[in-house]
C-alpha cells in the first residue's frame, strides 16, 4: 500500500521495533492474566542513527474475530495513524484502539508502558514508534548553540516543525505550538528570545505530544492476552465423590452430598469439584480395585460415562435429577463454593452416541470398538472418542455443547480428563467456542504427560494445569520445578495448580502415613502455588494404604462406595482450615510468579518468600523437609527494603502464633516436625508514627 491509503513504503521507516514482551511463540498464542491486572509491555524502539524516538501501546477490549490469527507476519509498517496500522492488521476498522505512551526505560531502546486490564474475555496489544522529529531537531540546535555556531536556518526549521505539530494537535496544545512556531519563526526577534522557546524542555514535551505518524512503524503483530476471573489465580479446590455420602450404607445423592458443603466450606475451600455425575454403564462394569468382573451392588467407574438413562448431559439416577444438581450448584453457591465438573470425553458401551454416532469411535478389524488402554492397564468399560473420525465435525460440536450445557446450569469450572489424548485442535476450537460465550470460564487441564504437550494445551486455552509437583520432594528439584515455572516465558501462559494426591495418584511419601509429611505436602502447595487442590477426603484423614506395587489407593473410592467420617480426632482438618485461612488473609500467598527462594545451609530446609505487587504484604514460608527429624539451619534471607537496613524486624508465625525477633539477613530457624514442620511467616514492618510512637504493621 502507499502513502495516500494509509501505508508508507519500507524505504521511509525510521524505527525498528524489537523484543516485545510479553509475547508468546511471536504472537501465535495469547498470554494470559487475571481482570484488575496492569499488563505492563516492553519494547525496544531501534531508531537508525541518533534521532530521539518515540511510540504508544494500543490495546481494546473484545477483540474481534480473527485477532492474532489475523496478523501478518512480514516486516514492519508504516501508517497515517497508530490505530489504523492496527486495524490494517487485524482486517478491521474504528475497532476502538486507545493508546498509552511508552516510557524509556534505558539507554539502550528499551521502551515501556501499562494498561489496566478492566473486563473478562480476550483483549489485543500492539506497538507503533516513530522519529520525533522536533526532540531531534532541538537536540542538534543546542550543540550548535553550545558550540558558538550561527542558528538563525536552524531556527526557522524549528518553526516549521513546530507548525507541523500544531496542525496534528488538540485541545490546548494547538495555540502554545502556533504561538512557539511564531516566536521561533520571527526573525525581527533577538536569537535569545527565539532560542529560549526553542530549547526549552516544555516545548518539546508539547511536541511530542503530537508526532509526525505517516512514517511511524507498527509491529507486524497484534498481540492477545486473555483475561480471566480472579479465581484463575487464586483457588483452593476440595474433590469428593457425592455417592459416597449416603446414609446407612446406601448410594449417595447430590441432597445427601449438600451436606458436605458447609464441612468444605469451614475449611476455607472456594471450588468444590466432583467427579462425573453422570449414568454410569453396565457393559463391561469395573468392580472393586478395578477388577473385570463386577459383584452385584457395585457401582461401576463414574468414568465409565453413558447408560440407557443419556450421556455427557443427564444425571446418573442414583445421584438425583437435573433439578437436584440445579439445587446442589445454588446451595454451593450459599457457602460461596463454585461448583467444578469433570468433564471426561469417553463413553461407556452404553452410551446413547455408541448407537446413535458409532462412526465417533474407532472401528477395529474384527468388528469391535477400541476400549481405552494405558499398557498395562486396560478400561474395557470406556471407548475413547475417534479425532479422526470422519464426522469430526459434528462430534467437536456435540462436545463443545457439553461444557455448553453445563455452564447454562451454573457451572463454569471444569476439570478436564485427560486433555492431551484428545486432538489439540480440537482444544483451540472447543475453548474458544465456551469462552465467547462464558467468558468466567475456567479450565483444569489434568494432564500428566510431557511438558511441552501440558504447555501447549495451556497455550491452546485451559486456565490452570495439573503439574508435577506431586513427584517433586527434594529442596533442589523443588526450586528448579518453581524456577521453571515461574522465572521463565512459561509464567505468561501456565497457571500452575498443585495437588498432593488425587483419586489416582497415592505418590509413595503418602504411603508412610506420617502426619508431618502430610502437613508438609499440604504447606508445600498452599504456599508455593496459588491454585491447589486436593483429593479431599482421603487427605485431610490420611489415607496411606497402596494397592500393592502402585501408587494407587487400596480399595479405591473409583469403583466402590466409601464411608468417610469426616469428624475423626485425627483429622488434618483444623490444619488444613488454618492454612486456607493463611492464605485468603495474606495477599502474597494468591500469586505464584513472585517467590523468591533463600539460601539454607541446611539441605533439608527449605525457605522461600512472596510478596504482594504492593510490597505491603510479605510472608516467608520455612519448611523441614525431614518428617521424621528435628531439622535447624542458618538461612540468609533477602528481602529488599527489610533484611538490607540495619535494623530488627519482627515475623509472625501464622501457624502457631508465635513470634521472632530478626535482625538483618542471617537468622536461624529450628523446626521439630512432631509439633509443626513448618513456618509460615508474616514480615511485620517496624514504623514509627507522626506522633513517634512505634509499632508494627
Amino acid at each position: 500500500m502507499h502513502e495516500g491509503e494509509g501505508m508508507v513504503e519500507e524505504g521511509h521507516l525510521r524505527v525498528l521495533i524489537e523484543r516485545v514482551r510479553p509475547e508468546i511463540d511471536g504472537g501465535r498464542y495469547p498470554i494470559k492474566r487475571v481482570v484488575g491486572d496492569r499488563l505492563a509491555v516492553e519494547v525496544d524502539l531501534i531508531p537508525d542513527g541518533h534521532d530521539a524516538v518515540g511510540g504508544a501501546l494500543l490495546y481494546r477490549a473484545a477483540a474481534p474475530v480473527g485477532g492474532a490469527e489475523a496478523a501478518g507476519a512480514g516486516g514492519a509498517t508504516g501508517a497515517t495513524g497508530a490505530a489504523g496500522a492496527a486495524d490494517a492488521l487485524t482486517g478491521t476498522a474504528g475497532g476502538g484502539w486507545h493508546e498509552v505512551p511508552l516510557e524509556r526505560l534505558n539507554a539502550n531502546d528499551r521502551f515501556r508502558a501499562t494498561f489496566t486490564l478492566s473486563t473478562l474475555g480476550t483483549w489485543e496489544y500492539t506497538v507503533v514508534g516513530w522519529i520525533e522529529a522536533f526532540t531531534t531537531w532541538q537536540r542538534g540546535a543546542k550543540r550548535k548553540v553550545e558550540a558558538g555556531q550561527d542558528v538563525s536556518v536552524e531556527l526557522l526549521e524549528g518553526a516549521l516543525l513546530l507548525a507541523a505539530a500544531a496542525e496534528r494537535a488538540s485541545g490546548a496544545d494547538v495555540p502554545a505550538l502556533k504561538k512557539a512556531a511564531e516566536v521561533v519563526g520571527d526573525t525581527k526577534a533577538s536569537t535569545e528570545t527565539r532560542l529560549a522557546i526553542a530549547l526549552a524542555p516544555e516545548t518539546a514535551l508539547v511536541a511530542a505530544r503530537a508526532p509526525d505518524r505517516a512514517r511511524a512503524s507498527t509491529y507486524p503483530r497484534v498481540l492477545q492476552v486473555i483475561v480471566d476471573p480472579p479465581r484463575a489465580r487464586f483457588s483452593a479446590w476440595y474433590e469428593f465423590f457425592p455417592r459416597s455420602f449416603g446414609e446407612g450404607g446406601k448410594h449417595g445423592t447430590l441432597a445427601d452430598a449438600e451436606q458436605v458443603l458447609p464441612h468444605v466450606a469451614a475449611m476455607g475451600f472456594d471450588v468444590v469439584y466432583l467427579p462425573p455425575i453422570h449414568p454410569i454403564g453396565t457393559a463391561h462394569r469395573k468392580g472393586r480395585n478395578n477388577s473385570l468382573k463386577a459383584e452385584p451392588g457395585d457401582p461401576g467407574s463414574p468414568w465409565a460415562i453413558g447408560a440407557a438413562e443419556g450421556g455427557h448431559t443427564a444425571v446418573h439416577p442414583e445421584l438425583g435429577t437435573l433439578a437436584d444438581f440445579d439445587r446442589f450448584v445454588r446451595m454451593a453457591r450459599d457457602h460461596k463454593l463454585a461448583v467444578a465438573l469433570d468433564i471426561a470425553f469417553q463413553a461407556s458401551p452404553d452410551h446413547p452416541w455408541v448407537k446413535e454416532h458409532p462412526t465417533w469411535f474407532r472401528q477395529r478389524p474384527d468388528g469391535s470398538i477400541q476400549y481405552a488402554e494405558n499398557p498395562p492397564k486396560k478400561y474395557q468399560d470406556v471407548y475413547p472418542f475417534d479425532f479422526e473420525s470422519k464426522d469430526w465435525r459434528a462430534m467437536w460440536d456435540a462436545l463443545t455443547g457439553v461444557f455448553l450445557f453445563w455452564a447454562e446450569h451454573g457451572v463454569k469450572v471444569f476439570r478436564v480428563d485427560n486433555p492431551h489424548t484428545k486432538a489439540l485442535p480440537f482444544w483451540g476450537y472447543c475453548l474458544r467456542e465456551v469462552k465467547k460465550a462464558h467468558p468466567d470460564a475456567i479450565f483444569l487441564a489434568e494432564a500428566f504427560t510431557r511438558p511441552t504437550l501440558m504447555h501447549a494445551l495451556a497455550k491452546l486455552g485451559f486456565t490452570q494445569s495439573y503439574t508435577y509437583f506431586t513427584w517433586r520432594t527434594g529442596r533442589d528439584e523443588i526450586i528448579e520445578y518453581m524456577t521453571t515455572l515461574t522465572k521463565t516465558e512459561v509464567a505468561e501462559f501456565y497457571r500452575p495448580n498443585f495437588w498432593p494426591n488425587t483419586p489416582d495418584i497415592l505418590p509413595e511419601h503418602l504411603q508412610t502415613g506420617s502426619r508431618p509429611m502430610f502437613i508438609t505436602r499440604l504447606v508445600l502447595a498452599a504456599t508455593l502455588s496459588s491454585n491447589y487442590g486436593m483429593y479431599g477426603p482421603a487427605f485431610e484423614l490420611m489415607e496411606h494404604v497402596p494397592r500393592p506395587g502402585s501408587e494407587e489407593y487400596i480399595d479405591n473410592e473409583k469403583y466402590e462406595l466409601k464411608r468417610w467420617n469426616l469428624e475423626s480426632a485425627g483429622s488434618l482438618r483444623h490444619v488444613i482450615q488454618r492454612v486456607n485461612h493463611i492464605r485468603r488473609e495474606n495477599p502474597a500467598l494468591q500469586q505464584t510468579n513472585d517467590i523468591r527462594f533463600h539460601r539454607a545451609e541446611n539441605e533439608t530446609v527449605l525457605c522461600y518468600s512472596k510478596q504482594s505487587e504492593d510490597g505491603q504484604s510479605v510472608v516467608v514460608v520455612v519448611v523441614n523437609l525431614d518428617p521424621d527429624h528435628t531439622q535447624a539451619s542458618w538461612i540468609e534471607i533477602d528481602l529488599p527494603g527489610i533484611t538490607d537496613q540495619d535494623r530488627s524486624f519482627q515475623v509472625h508465625d501464622l501457624l502457631s502464633d508465635a513470634r521472632y525477633q530478626w535482625r538483618g539477613r542471617r537468622v536461624y530457624v529450628e523446626l521439630d516436625p512432631r509439633v509443626m514442620p513448618a513456618h509460615i511467616l508474616k514480615v511485620r514492618r517496624f514504623v514509627r508514627s507522626e506522633h513517634q510512637f512505634e509499632y508494627y504493621l
